[in-house]
Parts: structure tokens; C-alpha cells; sequence
């Protein structure tokens, strides 16, 4: 930790990470980011606002806002822009991608044991012991998440609103985001006290204390908005993605595997909002019914790796890659291995690009506007919303795991009863997420195979 406390322990401006510092700690994120979105952005809280203070938390909600606007995974766009604001476009690289890798290479080796040696019984017990714990990291991170950034009345009801507004009406997730903007600019412009962050953030119980990148730090000099800028990014990004996937095509052609998995996960990439769950079935129609690349139980059974490994939960369109390379065998019978392995890093590589094309394109505007509640009303409605949202996830997880065959099928009590262990380790016991996932998936090992 890079704080030095004085003699009365009294917090002290932090000291700036190097690159190579930040670049350590991008790395372990990327290893124990378990929990979905809202686990990942409450492990980077915990982490980089109140433990090292690298950021401070209006400057870091003000950044996750942004990225809640954004398709693709938000948790690994916040990591990004951070990455981005302390080391410009190189430390956005290596956060964004140091995100991604560690969970790439976990999927691709499970996708190998899982396609080469079938449903192991130690696999699937350690699965059923880690889905409960993934429900109750995603309720222990809403409550993190709600309770510094729903500070009064009006944003407490816009969450209300968020989760009746998804769980019963089944309203869509941009729908949603847009309805909680309008709101939160109306409320700006008519009610600036409820929208305030200022506001929020004086109410807070206790401050982190002064953080590298504070709150009136100025925006550095990388992080200016120009449209020079602007324009050298665009194009930077659209001609990687024309150069690769042009590649693909002239290499194998507009048909092959490769070029299709290319451009059906660039479509994926740009539909994300509202997380992995609102593309699932977008994924789900093309890649098993379309192109047939996988088998439903197959996809099924990546959704399950995804939520128990660390990374994004979209991170299962690395599973689906591998799969299809697998069984369209890419490159030869005798090459299954390899060719899975191309098929997951391309896919995964035409998945995120994306995000870094819009963290870099947007960031510096976005910078610019921290401050203004022009700007902020609306996000702070947004944020609010996202919090209600993060709620339904949970209840949407707690289904699955409790009746694991629907409501008419039997109640899984050991599920339950894990849940509950890893929920009062999580929020009465503050242990942290690593120790939880593995003491709940040797919990489901015992229940399992004694």
C-alpha cells in the first residue's frame, strides 16, 4: 500500500503508483476479480479508494457512471479508465487487458479438461459450492455500492423503481439507464440538492482521506479533450479492428469460422447494455442455433464456468470460442487443442476491443464534466438505477442456485446453506472474496463426492 500514516495515524497525501506498481496490482485484480460486475467494482472500491487511495470516490463513481453507459462489461471498462487516467493509453492497456487474461487463460484450461475429459464429479462439486457464494457477493457488493451512493430519498426510490421496474415488468436495461438520466437531469436542474455529489459525499460516515487523483485534481494533460485527439483514437481503433478482421478474411474467408466468430462477437460487443445477461440470448440464437458452434447443454455449461471463474461474466464468449474451434476442428483432428485456443483469444479479442476504443474515445470528455451537475444529475440517477438492477441480479442468481429445476422442482437446502455461510463470512466477518470462494467450493466438493 503506497500511504504513509503520521504519528497520530492520521492519513497523509498518498504516494502516486509507478506504472510498474499499478501493474502489479491490475494483475492480482485480474485473479480475484470473482462476483460479476458488482463484485469486481466493489473489490477495485475497497482497493483503490479506500485502502491505497489512488482515486478519489467522486472521481471514481463519476468514472463508473460513464462506464455504466457503455456497452460491454463495466467493471473491466472502470479498470481501464483508471489504469488510463493515472499511466495514459498504456496503463488503460494493461489495466483493461490484465483484467481479461487471467480469466482467459482459466477458461481456456477448463474448457480443455471440460471438452477432453467430460463432466469430472470434483468439477462439478466445487461449481455447486462457488454459485451460492457468487449470490452472496453480488448482495454484499449492492449493499457496498448502495450504501455510499444512495444518500437520501430520491436516489433510495429511483433504485426501488430500477428493481421493479427489471424484476417485474421486465422493463430493458437501456430503458432503464435512459428513464434514470432524465430523471436525475430533471431532478438536477429543479432539485440540485437531492443530485448533488457534493451533497452525497458530505453525508458519508467516514472519508478515505486525500486520494492521488482527489477530487479537485486537476485533469492531467492525456486526459484533455481534443478533437484532434479524438479523431487520431478513432481512427487508431476502427483500423485495428478493419486490419484483423480483413486478416481473418483473406486468410481463411468471409466464411470460415474464425472470420464469422470475428464479426458475430464485434455485433455481440456493441449490444452489451445492461451486462452479460442482456446478451446472453443474443449469443445463445447464434452461436447454438445459428451457426451451431455449440450444443445448448454446452452453453449452459460455459454460463456456470463464467460465473465461477474471475473476470466478466461475458468472459463466456471465450467458452463458446473454444467450443466451436473445438468442435469445427479448426486446424485438423489432431490440433483440437490449438485450434479452441485460437478461437477463445480471437473472440475474446473482438469482444473487449470495443471498450477500449470507448474508454479512450469518451474518457477525456467525460473528465471534463466532473463537477458540473449538468453532468453528474444525470449520472447519479443513472448510478442509483444501477444499484436496483444489481439487486435483481442477485435475486436472479438466488433462484437458480435455490431451485436449480424451477420453482416446481424440489428446494436445494444445501445451496442455501452455503449461500448463508459465505454471507455471513462476506458482511459480518469482512473476509475477503478469494478466502470465500475457495472455502464454498470445497464445501460443495464434501457435499458432492462423501
Amino acid at each position: 500500500m503506497n500511504t504513509r500514516l503520521s504519528s497520530r495515524d492520521a492519513p497523509i497525501e498518498p504516494v502516486a503508483p509507478s506504472f510498474w506498481q499499478a501493474l502489479a496490482y491490475w494483475l492480482k485484480l485480474g485473479f480475484i476479480s470473482f462476483g460479476g460486475p458488482a463484485g469486481q467494482i466493489a473489490i477495485m472500491h475497497e482497493e483503490l479508494v479506500e485502502k491505497r487511495r489512488w482515486i478519489s470516490e467522486q472521481r471514481f463513481l463519476h468514472a463508473l457512471n460513464y462506464c455504466m453507459l457503455l456497452p460491454g462489461p463495466e467493471a473491466q471498462q472502470l479498470a481501464t479508465y483508471i489504469g488510463w487516467l493515472m499511466h495514459r493509453t498504456w496503463g488503460g492497456i494493461v489495466a483493461g487487458a490484465l483484467f481479461v487474461l487471467p480469466s482467459l487463460l482459466i477458461l481456456i484450461g477448463l474448457s480443455w479438461v471440460y471438452m477432453a475429459f467430460g463432466q469430472l464429479p470434483a468439477v462439478a462439486g466445487v461449481l455447486f459450492g462457488i454459485k451460492p457464494a457468487v449470490t452472496a457477493m453480488v448482495l454484499s457488493a449492492a449493499w457496498r455500492i448502495g450504501s455510499r451512493a444512495l444518500k437520501n430519498k430520491a436516489l433510495r426510490s429511483i433504485a426501488l423503481l430500477a428493481f421493479v421496474a427489471i424484476f417485474a415488468l421486465d422493463v430493458p436495461f437501456p430503458v432503464i439507464v435512459l428513464v434514470a438520466g432524465l430523471i436525475g437531469y430533471l431532478g438536477g436542474r429543479f432539485a440540485p440538492q437531492w443530485f448533488s455529489a457534493g451533497a452525497a459525499h458530505a453525508a458519508s460516515v467516514k472519508s478515505a482521506g486525500p486520494a492521488v487523483i482527489d477530487d479537485a485534481t486537476p485533469t492531467p494533460a492525456h486526459a484533455r479533450f481534443s478533437w484532434p485527439r479524438f479523431a487520431r483514437v478513432l481512427a487508431a481503433g476502427l483500423g485495428l479492428w478493419l486490419l484483423a478482421i480483413l486478416g481473418l478474411s483473406l486468410r481463411f474467408g468471409w466464411d470460415a469460422t474464425l472470420t464469422q466468430m470475428a464479426w458475430f462477437f464485434t455485433k455481440a460487443a456493441l449490444l452489451t447494455f445492461g451486462g452479460a445477461y442482456a446478451v446472453l440470448p443474443y449469443v445463445f440464437q447464434g452461436a447454438v442455433e445459428h451457426y451451431g458452434w455449440l450444443s445448448a447443454a454446452h452453453m449452459m455449461d460455459g454460463l456456470a464456468l463464467g460465473e465461477s471463474t474471475p473476470g466478466p461474466l461475458i468472459m463466456v464468449v471465450s467458452f463458446v470460442g473454444f467450443v466451436g474451434g473445438w468442435t469445427q476442428a479448426l486446424f485438423g483432428g489432431e490440433s483440437r487443442l490449438l485450434a479452441g485456443a485460437v478461437a477463445a483469444t480471437e473472440v475474446t479479442f473482438f469482444t473487449f476491443l470495443p471498450s477500449f476504443i470507448f474508454i479512450f474515445l469518451g474518457g477525456p470528455f467525460i473528465e471534463s464534466t466532473h463537477g458540473n451537475l449538468k453532468f453528474t444529475a444525470p449520472l447519479s440517477g443513472i448510478t442509483a438505477a444501477v444499484v436496483g438492477v444489481i439487486v435483481n441480479l442477485a435475486v436472479f442468481f438466488a433462484y437458480h442456485v435455490l431451485w436449480p429445476m424451477g420453482l416446481q422442482g424440489r428446494f436445494d437446502w444445501l445451496s442455501l446453506a452455503i449461500g448463508l455461510g459465505a454471507g455471513l463470512a462476506l458482511f459480518r466477518f469482512k473476509v475477503g472474496v478469494i478466502p470465500v470462494v475457495l472455502a464454498c467450493g470445497l464445501a460443495g466438493l464434501a457435499a458432492l463426492t462423501i
